[in-house]
């Protein structure tokens, strides 16, 4: 958990930070990068408490499979689920098709396309996707 506390710090300070003063996609990719690594470590807590309330079929130790058993197991949570549906976009993040648009300024946008629609990521957005992961560690705790 403290590891997961370190990462969520880490994002906070692009997030709050280095992006109010920079205004670049490469620090909304860094963020997302760094949620990923943060849900990563996070998933490996879901596990666990699978595991201790007998609901884990063990798998191969694929991302993938783990990923989508976990998405069977907390289908009911609404939180969890949301959070394991933006891993995806953040874990496939920098093998997407990227545009870049108004950077250095306000309205920095970074737009990708993902299962074939077209997201675009903004400040606004950001804060977002910072608000559901709030709740999401919480709901771990």
């Amino acid at each position: 958990m403290e590891k997961i506390i370190k990462e969520k710090i880490s994002a906070d300070h692009l997030l709050y930070v280095s992006l109010k003063y920079t205004k670049t996609c490469d620090v909304i990719i860094n963020l997302l990068l760094r949620w990923r690594i943060m849900i990563d470590l996070a998933m490996d807590v879901l596990v666990e408490r699978a595991k201790k309330q007998k609901k884990w079929k063990p798998i191969p130790d694929a991302p993938r499979a783990k990923l989508i058993q976990l998405k069977k197991i907390y289908a009911n949570d609404e939180v969890i689920s949301k959070t394991l549906d933006l891993y995806e976009l953040f874990r496939d993040i920098e093998s997407l098709e990227k545009i870049r648009e108004n950077e250095f300024r306000k309205g920095v946008t970074l737009k990708v396309v993902h299962k074939g629609q077209m997201i675009s990521i903004t400040i606004d957005t950001l804060k977002e996707y910072s608000a559901l992961l709030e709740r999401f560690i919480s709901s771990l705790k």
